[in-house]
C-alpha cells in the first residue's frame, strides 16, 4: 500500500475541522510537512504542531482562568490538542507496528 502521509494529514484535518467547527489554519500551516522533505523532518514537523497545539490549549486555558478567555475559545483549544495528540499517537502505533513487520522478515 503506497500512502501519501502528507495528503492523508491534510484530510485528517479537513475532517476534523469539519466535525468540529475548529478552523486551525494557523495551527495547521504549523504543523504541515514540507513538500519533499525527509521522513525526520516529517516527524519533527509533526511533533511541533502536537507541542504548538498543547502549548496553546493550555495557555487558553490560563486566560479563561483569569478571565480573559471565552469558555468556547479554550474547549476549541483543547479539543484541537486532543485531536493532534490522537493523530500522532495513531501515526507512532502505525510506525512500531511496520518496524516490528520489519523485523520479522527473514534475511
Amino acid at each position: 500500500m503506497n500512502t501519501n502521509f502528507t495528503d492523508a494529514i491534510s484530510a485528517y484535518r479537513a475532517a476534523a475541522r469539519s466535525a468540529t467547527g475548529i478552523d486551525g489554519a494557523a495551527s495547521a500551516s504549523a504543523a504541515m510537512p514540507r513538500a519533499g522533505g525527509s521522513f525526520s523532518d516529517l516527524v519533527k514537523d509533526t511533533v511541533k504542531g502536537a507541542v504548538d497545539a498543547n502549548r496553546n490549549a493550555e495557555n487558553m486555558s490560563v486566560k479563561a482562568l483569569a478571565g480573559q478567555a471565552d469558555l468556547r475559545d479554550v474547549v476549541t483549544a483543547v479539543a484541537n490538542a486532543e485531536i493532534t495528540l490522537d493523530t500522532v499517537v495513531a501515526i507512532r502505533d502505525k510506525v512500531v507496528s511496520a518496524y516490528n513487520e520489519i523485523l520479522k522478515m527473514p534475511m
